[in-house]
């Protein structure tokens, strides 16, 4: 049967996450979401998954171009991880009016700052309830000093090594 929706918000929301932007398009047809649940597949090949909701622009760019890129988020972009979340009203390529960005060499938004921006060529998709979850191949990896930013418990935190 399951349990319902606020418990699994609930349960969900105290799992750490690395806040992330998952990107895709180029031009007016730019699209991003700001996540969490994003994850490792394998090393070999290097690959990753991403749950992206199938009602986002974002979900409909990706299946439409077959590619994606994934924003590792500093702990410094907060203002912008709010931009992709949706809290300022933008949407759309209007979104990308906040923060620096670049492209990949495959053409994908790449935000400057970000810890890590991996761009990727979808190898499969699955869809899941209300999400389509994105295996990609990471054809591209641009790295950056930093510490990563992070979400729980419904805000933004910072980590602290503790030994």
């Amino acid at each position: 049967m399951g349990i319902d929706i606020p418990t699994f918000r609930n349960a969900m929301g105290l799992f750490p996450g690395a806040v992330t932007l998952i990107t895709t398009g180029s031009g007016d047809l730019r699209r991003g979401i700001t996540a969490t649940a994003v994850c490792s597949v394998s090393d070999s090949p290097p690959s990753l998954l991403v749950c992206v909701n199938r009602k986002t622009g974002t979900c409909a760019e990706i299946l439409r171009s077959g590619r994606f890129s994934v924003q590792l988020l500093d702990q410094t972009q907060t203002e912008v991880a709010l931009q992709f979340a949706g809290a300022t009203g933008k949407s759309g390529a209007e979104k990308f009016a906040l923060g620096g960005w670049d492209s990949c060499p495959f053409g994908l938004p790449r935000l400057r700052g970000a810890l890590a921006s991996l761009s990727c060529a979808v190898l499969a998709t699955t869809e899941t309830g209300s999400h389509c979850i994105f295996v990609g191949g990471i054809d591209d990896a641009a790295l950056a000093p930093g510490d990563a930013l992070v979400y729980a418990r419904s805000k933004f935190h910072r980590l602290k090594a503790v030994a």
